[in-house]
């Protein structure tokens, strides 16, 4: 994007930061809506198959995104690092982030597998019900063996991001969409002469869908003359320490704040899965709706991320300030437009995902509360997606620690389980802690974005 000019008037300025945010953020929300869309499938055929299945989905997916998540935080580095690199005109670095990324990203599958393949005695011990346990541990097995591929996937996709060239991964994420339609069809039914897997049918889905994503992308990334000027697989190399070490820098809070909050709503299955099938269903209609809805503001913080890191890349810390300003205006009006449909049509969404009357009154009630909580969770991912851009990890890291688990969790586990308030309790602790966190991030960025301009 051609650099905006300060002196430009207020309106002209606001529609050329949008427009900015809006292309590279396009093709991101195309993606993350396929990936959700997973996701939306996977909740969905289960819900077909009954409580049982859908509350191993929940249940399984829960433990497995803590672990996918922290490797995911590690490597969103990459975006910010690439775009600053990439914005001064630093090619020759780009290709070296992207090579030491790869080595990386696979020292980050070790580290998940091994705990993935201690599900079972982790699940017991949180008490999840005996009817669920052996659908949820094998659907964490069943997803691991694609754990190599998503991570190397993630490097790729971070760096195309940080250059600002994000097409690419909308056509992967689009295929990997129809081709897990597909595969869930055949593995949780059993049909083509396979036997129906259930709940475990989806893990093995994912995981064929997560090694087809990499070598679409590596593919693409390989042959596509936009990637020729960094040069990244011109040689091999070896891991480089000084350079692994600018990863992880940035990565490890990066990480730390996903994981905080991640981890929030990956504690509040866990505790749901020890009030029953019911509760764990309907918790998991409500949040995978909500999730959905969440993936418009999440890709417009990429794209503030990448737009941010461009302008100080270049010197010009005062546009980075002011367009990240009007994409924390951008996700606030989209989320507030999304809670007016959650309280318009609540019961209509949650009998779309299942038919069970218990299942459905419970989500209908959890979906009018996820309507007051998009609106901070909208707030609080622009302001982390405008740091980010500034490179500003830390402080964020331990602001989302002290809202979400200084406040939010003990409020959720408080009124969910101790005053027996059950799944209403568990989601007002979520609300609680999303809206404390909007605030501290969002006065952060002022904080820092006033100091660098």
């Amino acid at each position: 994007m051609k650099q905006i000019l300060n002196t430009a008037p207020l309106r002209r300025r606001i529609a050329e930061h949008s427009r900015a945010i809006f292309r590279l953020g396009g093709p991101l929300i195309v993606t993350n809506l396929a990936i959700t869309g997973m996701n939306f499938t996977d909740t969905v055929m289960a819900g077909q198959l009954g409580a049982i299945d859908l509350a191993a989905v929940a249940v399984g997916s829960a433990f497995y995104f803590l672990f996918y998540l922290a490797g995911l935080g590690m490597l969103m580095a990459l975006s910010p690092l690439v775009a600053h690199y990439y914005g001064a005109g630093g090619n020759r670095v780009v290709g070296e982030l992207a090579r030491q990324g790869l080595w990386l990203s696979q020292m980050i599958v070790v580290a998940i597998i091994l705990p993935l393949l201690c599900v079972r005695p982790a699940l017991t011990a949180i008490g999840i019900g005996p009817e669920v346990l052996p659908k949820a541990v094998g659907f964490v097995y069943a997803i691991s063996t694609g754990v190599p591929a998503i991570m190397a996937f993630l490097v790729l996709r971070f760096v195309s991001e940080g250059i600002g060239w994000t097409r690419p991964i909308m056509y992967t994420a689009l295929i990997g969409l129809v081709v897990n339609i597909f595969g869930c069809y055949v593995f949780m039914y059993g049909k083509l002469g396979l036997p129906a897997l259930g709940a475990v049918g989806t893990g093995v889905s994912h995981a064929l869908v997560m090694w087809l994503m990499f070598l679409f992308m590596f593919r693409y990334v390989r042959r596509h003359r936009i990637y020729r000027p960094f040069e990244l697989f011109s040689r091999f190399e070896m891991p480089r320490a000084a350079r692994l070490r600018e990863i992880l820098a940035l990565g490890a809070p990066i990480c730390g704040s996903v994981i905080s909050e991640a981890g929030l709503f990956v504690a509040a299955a866990l505790i749901m899965g020890t009030l029953g099938a019911v509760q764990v269903a309907a918790h998991q209609i409500a949040i995978n709706y909500a999730a959905l809805m969440f993936m418009i503001p999440l890709s417009l913080h990429s794209a503030m991320t990448i737009h941010v890191g461009h302008a100080l890349g270049r010197g010009d810390a005062a546009e980075g300030r002011f367009g990240g300003w009007v994409g924390v205006g951008l996700c606030t009006v989209f989320m507030m437009a999304s809670a007016l449909v959650l309280v318009a049509f609540n019961n209509e969404i949650a009998a779309f995902y299942t038919q069970d009357e218990a299942v459905r009154a419970l989500a209908a009630s959890l979906l009018i509360m996820a309507a007051v909580f998009q609106v901070s969770d909208g707030l609080q991912v622009a302001a982390a997606g405008a740091l980010r851009g500034f490179k500003d990890a830390r402080i964020p890291m331990l602001l989302n620690l002290l809202a979400y688990w200084a406040v939010g969790f003990p409020l959720a586990y408080w009124l969910g389980i101790e005053h027996g308030a059950g799944p209403r309790g568990i989601w007002m602790g979520l609300i609680v802690g999303l809206s404390v966190c909007a605030v501290l991030l969002n006065a952060r960025f002022w904080i820092v974005s006033n100091r660098a301009a």
